[in-house]
């Protein structure tokens, strides 16, 4: 029944990749579902054609692409609708993960996705599915007072801009390593009447300290405890972290609790997609 669960859990789940990791894998047909849908990450100081081309092999083997629109390195509106024709008429895109990105200073016109989506480039190029970010563990960079005050307000606005669009919407959270955490985030914004599905960010298998380098980058706040606490059990320092754990309690937690608001798995695989691949057909 466990097994099942988790099948169940998994089944559709999305993964993300770099241009450069992008590069190192021939066919992706090799490691996932045919259909998956893979987020292209678009990091600071990556030209766009490199994006561009990502997104056309993924396209072009199958594959649904959804890239990565960073608010912070977009300069201006007209920079905005170029990204956006490049990728449909280059690589036939129809997703967008909506960010405001990782960089200190806007380069341009746009801080938050909020002006992404108030562009309206995106309706009006029909694109089919928008996701937008989640922080089950809050966000010092949006919120640094350690609430979630702009976080929430910020997702109040999405929801409702949700119901006017004609697109898909879901949020895509960063990854987290504790299954209460995210339940009990998951379950406070439904209260609070945010009806958008959630795909839930999970670490995929990688070696302990390439796991707290990111968490430490990325922000991941309560969560690290777990992987700290690991690091002292030196019969697990050297072996490489799982997510088996918080993937089967957010399973169980899903079958017995259908109207749960987590619909998918999105996978980081800070270990690499390899190393994903073979733990989905382990577990």
């Amino acid at each position: 029944m466990a097994n099942k669960q988790i099948h169940n859990f998994l089944d559709g789940f999305s993964i993300e990749v770099t241009p450069n990791a992008a590069n190192k894998i021939e066919n992706f047909s090799d490691y996932l579902p045919s259909g998956t849908l893979i987020y292209i990450a678009h990091i600071e100081g990556t030209p766009i054609e490199d994006t561009v081309r990502t997104a056309k092999k993924i396209t072009d083997q199958g594959f649904k692409a959804m890239p990565h629109f960073p608010a912070r390195i977009i300069k201006d509106k007209e920079t905005l609708a170029d990204w956006i024709s490049q990728y449909q008429n280059e690589a036939g895109v129809e997703n967008a993960l909506l960010i405001a990105g990782g960089a200190n200073k806007p380069y341009g016109e746009y801080d938050s996705s909020i002006q992404l989506i108030e562009s309206e480039l995106f309706d009006r190029a029909g694109f089919k599915n928008l996701h937008i970010a989640g922080h089950p563990e809050g966000n010092k960079d949006i919120d640094s007072d350690g609430t979630t005050s702009n976080i929430d307000n910020a997702l109040s606005w999405k929801n409702e801009f949700s119901k006017r669009t004609n697109a898909s919407m879901a949020i895509t959270t960063q990854f987290c390593f504790d299954s209460s955490s995210v339940i009990h985030w998951a379950n406070n914004i439904k209260k609070s009447g945010i009806d958008i599905p959630v795909h839930i960010g999970i670490a995929g298998p990688a070696k302990l300290q390439t796991l707290i380098r990111y968490s430490i980058e990325c922000g991941v706040g309560a969560s690290i405890k777990i992987l700290q606490k690991r690091a002292k059990d030196i019969t697990k320092l050297l072996l490489p972290y799982k997510p088996t754990q918080i993937i089967s309690e957010l399973a169980e937690h899903k079958a017995n609790n259908p109207s749960f608001n987590i619909e998918k798995v999105h996978f980081f695989p800070l270990g690499g997609i390899k190393q994903v691949s073979q733990f989905v057909k382990e577990i």
